[in-house]
């Protein structure tokens, strides 16, 4: 398996390589050069414990790592000292199936990519040498599990921006409270579009790049895709299994229903639906600011401001792994390499100048009938955070509550649904105080986190503020 870059500029990789990379080297976003095709081993992989299914699925994309060498680094990921309730467990949740992907180290899904990556990255450091300064940026969750998975690292350094006040505070304590040497963490007046703009701009300035040996741990590093899509091979052989249906038969398929902002979990969700995983369809599930809705049921990317909300990891207005489907979209009906990255580069530089971004709907329908698109309001997610918890005495996060309600809204008669829950509720205990009128939303872990001392950087929205922290910081730690 061979990497090459949305927008064509990078010689064909390995993965390793595009690991390391993070964002490529052209501004654009690493993908697997073909996506391998599993029906013929879907009988035989529904039985595989989450890890054994992991390491088959991670192997087809890995192909530079030795299965031997790979094995490893998942059981250590995946283990049960950081997953004492197991990966993704599934549980009914009245008519709907709840896909829980909150049980990692820092309660939210990014554990489940992040754990890995951290592995990946210390694998290749002790093969090839060096160091690496992993900047990133954060709408909330993402921030946390990132550091959590490269703490106290031996020759990694994590810088990771986060919006000044965008996030919950829980969000933001799970960062700041952690004290380790190698970790930075930056609050940017701004929002988080702002800090992705940031770290876009530094990545792509390729001397500073490779002078620091920058990488980075946003779903723009492919690992991070590619881990997050063994949970829907996981959780759609479960289900099924439960109904007493076989994998291989056509119409034994599920739905999901992704809340999403930055398009990274919907995304993986959709490279598993082209391997042949049992998907019928995907529902995208946005809160008020709704631009992924508009784009697939419109086919109009409009650049706005993002709203605050009781969401915050989905306040976004350019989701940055938008790219990789783009890319797809635009070049299905092509074989001109050339062009299509061209093209591509052309329509992600409209939305990064401010401008809006039109492409023509595929369907009567919207843009893809494979992704049906709708949005909730706050009110929409305090109702339904309020309606689950009273009939099913089961608490949402409120970004699972978007999803959840949309799911409920999209539903079709007798469609096997299964709703993705993104975080532990007790990381947004005053929206869940607000819609249920009660402070049950709790988490021992999270509750220590109160009386920690904490530490971080106040900056300005200004590259090059963020570049001087960075460098400054790196010549007291690496004389």
């Amino acid at each position: 398996m061979k990497y090459i870059s949305t927008r064509g500029g990078i010689e064909p990789c390995e993965f390793l390589d595009a690991v390391m990379m993070g964002l490529a080297d052209d501004g654009g976003l690493v993908i697997p050069d073909a996506i391998p095709d599993v029906r013929d081993r879907l009988s035989d992989w529904s039985t595989l414990s989450y890890n054994e299914l992991a390491l088959e699925i991670v192997a087809l994309f890995a192909t530079d790592v030795p299965r031997e060498d790979l094995r490893p680094l998942i059981e250590r990921a995946y283990s049960a000292d950081h997953w004492p309730d197991g990966v993704a467990p599934t549980v009914a949740v009245g008519d709907l199936h709840v896909l829980e992907l909150w049980h990692g180290p820092t309660l939210a899904f990014k554990d489940v990519a992040l754990q890995l990556l951290g592995n990946l990255f210390e694998y290749v450091l002790a093969r090839r040498g060096g160091r690496l300064n992993i900047l990133g940026a954060t709408s909330g969750d993402t921030g946390s599990a990132a550091i959590a998975g490269v703490r106290g690292r031996a020759g990694i350094d994590i810088f990771m921006m986060h919006p000044r006040g965008r996030t919950s505070p829980v969000q933001a304590r799970q960062m700041t409270t952690v004290l380790d040497e190698n970790v930075h963490n930056i609050a940017v007046e701004g929002d988080f579009d702002d800090c992705q703009r940031i770290m876009k701009e530094l990545a792509g300035d390729l001397a500073f790049k490779r002078r620091y040996s920058l990488g980075a741990v946003n779903s723009v590093n492919w690992a991070r895709v590619l881990a997050q899509i063994v949970y829907y091979f996981k959780s759609a052989f479960g289900v099924l299994a439960q109904q007493g249906k076989d994998v291989a038969e056509k119409d034994a398929t599920v739905t999901f229903a992704v809340p999403t902002g930055n398009f990274g979990d919907i995304l993986a969700g959709w490279y598993a639906m082209q391997m042949g995983c049992p998907i019928k369809r995907l529902i995208l599930a946005t809160n008020v600011n709704d631009i992924l809705k508009q784009f697939f049921t419109k086919g109009i990317y409009p650049r706005s401001t993002a709203k605050p909300t009781s969401s915050p990891s989905m306040d976004i207005q350019i989701s940055s792994n938008f790219e990789r489907y783009l890319y797809y979209y635009v070049n299905r009906h092509s074989r001109n390499i050339d062009a299509m990255a061209d093209r591509l580069k052309g329509m992600m530089q409209i939305l990064e100048h401010g401008g809006n971004m039109y492409v023509k709907p595929n369907t009567p329908d919207g843009i893809d009938p494979q992704i049906a698109a709708e949005s909730a309001s706050e009110q929409d997610v305090m109702a339904t955070i309020a309606e689950t918890w009273r009939q099913h005495r089961y608490l949402l996060d409120p970004h699972t509550a978007v999803g959840v309600r949309v799911a409920r809204r999209m539903r079709r008669d007798g469609e096997t649904v299964i709703c993705l829950a993104t975080a532990h509720p007790a990381k947004f205990p005053t929206a869940i105080e607000q819609a249920v009128g009660e402070a049950i939303a709790h988490h021992n872990r999270l509750d220590a986190l109160a009386t920690l001392p904490t530490r971080c950087a106040d900056l300005p929205n200004d590259k090059q503020a963020v570049r001087d922290f960075i460098e400054t910081t790196l010549k007291r730690r690496i004389p």
